[in-house]
């Protein structure tokens, strides 16, 4: 009898279990966010990983966290994403934090400092590395909470109308450069223009810019930059690697549910190596379709180089001796810099030296 009771018990305690589990999925609130983007919708690698990020909370949530993307300027201008989250205007935003280096210098480690990280040094800082708790802290003064939001990998140099071989041709040069790179470029004499991705083709067509660097061969090929200037150089020193930030307003961050908040946080991570991978992928074949049709492939001479490594040690060593901030996370940085480039030198830089070599 006892033995037919604790049966009929466990019996009935399961079949509780299972009408209980479908009535707390039901208790889950529906949550209707907004997204603002810096980038156009054009882009499938860049504005399509906050595609791909608000598609899988989606899923991840059943259905019921439901993040709606907007491309750059639909929603709020492209370079005021960051502004728009800070002022409650959106819940989220996608953008690169360096664009917003005027408002403090600090910003650019989020995304990318002249002669810095490559994208998997940046993911390393950020993750394992001290980076993260580094720039939350920053970020929690503008009331916002940063996540990864995918890295563009190594950047090119640029679409320039005319050739540069010496540091005198950078000289009064109008160039679309942004952040820690514009500030480095005017030591040498160029006239830096901040403008968003989707503006950059009419303002080199109508010649208001000389020179204009966006991404890559994938991204560039799309913008169709080629057709407006046809020297294209390398490398974008002043971008290793660049990294993209979701931000989220704290306050709407605090009011989601603790499964919700989890499923944002993987969704970011699926987004942010998501969009490397994409990049890796589709840079070579763009790369040959564009020398194919005439791209002229050129490479900063040493001189450029050489005084354009000088100038951002100054620009950077003149930020850290004013600006507490910002030395704050410098010195770490640094260090994982120095220890990065140390095991680099070692581990991967030869092979791929040789593997280059025997192509």
């Amino acid at each position: 009898m006892e033995r037919r009771s604790f049966i009929k018990k466990a019996a009935t305690g399961v079949a509780a279990g299972i009408v209980a589990a479908p009535a707390i999925a039901q208790t889950s609130p529906n949550i209707n966010w907004r997204l603002a983007s810096s980038f156009p919708k054009s882009l499938d690698t860049i504005f399509g990983a906050a595609e791909i990020f608000s598609k899988r909370v989606a899923q991840l949530t059943d259905g019921k966290f439901n993040i709606r993307c907007f491309p750059g300027g639909e929603l709020v201008p492209a370079l005021q994403v960051m502004d728009a989250v800070q002022a409650g205007t959106v819940e989220m935003g996608h953008s690169a934090s360096y664009y917003y280096f005027g408002k403090d210098p600090t910003f650019a480690f989020d995304t990318a400092v002249p002669f810095g990280l490559t994208s998997r040094q940046q993911t390393a800082w950020m993750d394992q590395g001290g980076g993260r708790q580094l720039m939350r802290d920053f970020f929690r003064e503008y009331g916002i909470m940063n996540f990864m939001g995918g890295n563009t990998g190594c950047q090119m140099g640029g679409w320039f109308r005319k050739e540069v071989n010496t540091t005198q041709d950078l000289n009064g040069l109008k160039m679309r450069v942004g952040g820690f790179a514009g500030r480095v470029m005017q030591k040498l004499g160029v006239v830096p223009q901040q403008i968003a991705g989707g503006d950059i083709y009419p303002a080199l067509e109508k010649g208001t810019i000389d020179a204009a660097e966006w991404i890559g061969p994938y991204d560039d090929e799309k913008l169709g930059f080629n057709k407006v200037a046809p020297f294209y150089y390398t490398p974008g020193w002043w971008e290793a690697s660049a990294q993209l930030s979701f931000y989220v307003s704290i306050k709407e961050w605090e009011k989601l549910p603790k499964e919700y908040q989890a499923a944002l946080e993987v969704a970011t991570y699926e987004a942010h190596m998501s969009m490397q991978a994409m990049y890796d992928a589709r840079n070579p074949a763009a790369l040959a379709r564009l020398l194919k049709n005439g791209v002229k492939l050129r490479s900063f001479s040493k001189p450029i180089m050489d005084a354009c490594y000088k100038a951002a040690m100054e620009v950077i060593d003149e930020e850290a001796s004013k600006n507490p901030k910002f030395k704050k996370v410098l010195d770490p940085w640094r260090r994982f810099r120095q220890d990065q480039n140390q095991w680099y030198s070692v581990g991967e830089s030869p092979i791929q030296s040789y593997l280059i070599a025997h192509k």
